[in-house]
């Protein structure tokens, strides 16, 4: 079903095992303008010179953004800032940070993957794609005619299958490391021996793929290759633009970490506290906190919230054994999607309550994201804050499979890729 084939990367210059801290950058979707300037000043072959390049986002413009793009990728490839790797390979990447005092660690193969239609069934996704943002990104894709970064995907392997030759990867020294500003380090190995990497596409080739992060970039490299489809006039067989750049990940690791994105919530008019209890009353068992409010989070059995309104009132809300979201609510959903703890919030709290839909974007405003609970907890500019526990992978796995998207932030994989490791062209 899906084709994963080495493929010949372009890197940053560097010596065997060179630390390429000053050069990598988060994910462009994260990166503030404060950040990008920061990180152009400390070294201005920074990777958001080609991720986010200056100028404006009006094709049409001179020196636009895209523009700015195609030039300096061709101008660092002309002076050797960045170079092609001396074969094909499929790379290691692997992640690892501290984390409440335990070290955790995330591998991941880095390989070129055949693009597929979301209907086939063989790529899936589980977030919506904003239009505005596709376009930033195909016109950056049509200038550079390259993957700048990687979308991280997940394939199933509850045996382990993999487990051996990432271990055996890893064994050496890697060929280039890097740390992001949280301590994360990244370090790439090349696997250039061509039994291992067929041990690795026959093991991958009839495997799902579930998108974790990067859905923007998977959309975009369909749109491209539909377009390049169309321009090209001597077809060749398995073109680069027919695959894109992807980590791909264990589902069943159990290190894997998916950290929740928690809501602060905002009434459109005056909020009534009073009022809002006794909905939650309704259909969720409510007591006070016994302890640290998150505790009551770390194996819930049923949807379980934390709920603190703005006068300090906090109550841990668990779903009544007698209510079962798949009756009470309306939408045209699988039974697996009406159950997920971020559907559960949706529809039987933001939206009767607060007025808050995905449909009505005026109200998504008086709706804002927060990763961290203590944060969240201060209910700063909101009247309720809401804190969750991570969306779990079997039901990632239930409502991609089931063809559908899950609400707005339903997913936090943790630690985001590095952008700047490696890039491949599309010609």
């Amino acid at each position: 079903m899906s084709l994963v084939r080495p493929f010949r990367a372009h890197l940053y210059r560097h010596e065997p095992g060179a630390d390429l801290s000053a050069l990598t950058a988060p994910p462009y979707d994260v990166v503030s303008a404060e950040q990008r300037d920061a990180l152009l000043e400390a070294n201005p072959h920074n990777v958001v010179a080609l991720e986010l390049p200056g100028g404006s986002l009006d094709t049409a413009e001179p020196d636009n953004r895209y523009a700015t793009g195609r030039r300096t990728w061709r101008e660092w490839h002309t002076h050797g800032v960045l170079v092609t790797d001396e074969s094909s390979a499929i790379y290691v990447l692997e992640q690892s940070w501290e984390r409440e005092g335990r070290h955790i660690r995330r591998r991941g193969f880095v390989a070129e993957v055949r693009l597929h239609p979301f209907s086939a069934g063989v790529v899936l996704p589980h977030e919506r794609t904003l239009p505005k943002a596709l376009t930033d990104r195909l016109n950056l894709t049509r200038a550079t005619a390259a993957n700048l970064s990687q979308v991280f995907s997940l394939f199933s392997d509850p045996a382990g299958e993999t487990d051996g030759i990432f271990a055996a990867a890893i064994a050496g020294e890697p060929m280039i490391t890097a740390t992001d500003a949280e301590g994360v380090a990244s370090k790439v190995w090349a696997i250039r021996d061509a039994a291992t990497i067929e041990a690795i596409t026959e093991i991958l080739q009839d495997r799902q793929l579930f998108i974790a992060d990067g859905h923007h970039r998977y959309t975009t490299a369909l749109a491209y290759r539909d377009e390049r489809r169309v321009q090209e006039v001597d077809h060749v067989l398995d073109p680069a633009y027919d695959f894109a750049m992807m980590v791909l990940v264990n589902m069943d690791d159990p290190e894997l970490l998916v950290l929740p994105t928690h809501r602060l919530a905002r009434a459109e008019g005056p909020f009534d506290a009073a009022a809002f209890w006794r909905h939650m009353e309704r259909y969720f068992d409510l007591r006070e906190p016994d302890g640290h409010p998150a505790s009551a989070l770390a194996s819930p059995e049923r949807t379980t919230f934390v709920v603190r309104t703005a006068d300090g009132a906090t109550r841990v809300a668990v779903l009544r054994p007698d209510v079962d979201p798949a009756r009470v609510i309306a939408a045209d959903h699988s039974d697996e999607w009406k159950r997920l703890d971020v559907t559960v919030l949706q529809e039987m709290v933001l939206r009767p309550v607060f007025g808050i839909s995905a449909e009505d974007h005026a109200s998504l405003e008086r709706l804002s994201f927060v990763k961290d609970a203590h944060e969240a907890l201060g209910v700063s500019g909101a009247d309720a804050a809401f804190i969750l526990a991570p969306t779990r992978m079997d039901q990632l796995r239930a409502v991609a499979l089931a063809g559908e998207t899950m609400p707005q932030k339903s997913t936090y994989f943790y630690p985001k890729l590095l952008s700047g490791l490696l890039f491949r062209s599309l010609e």
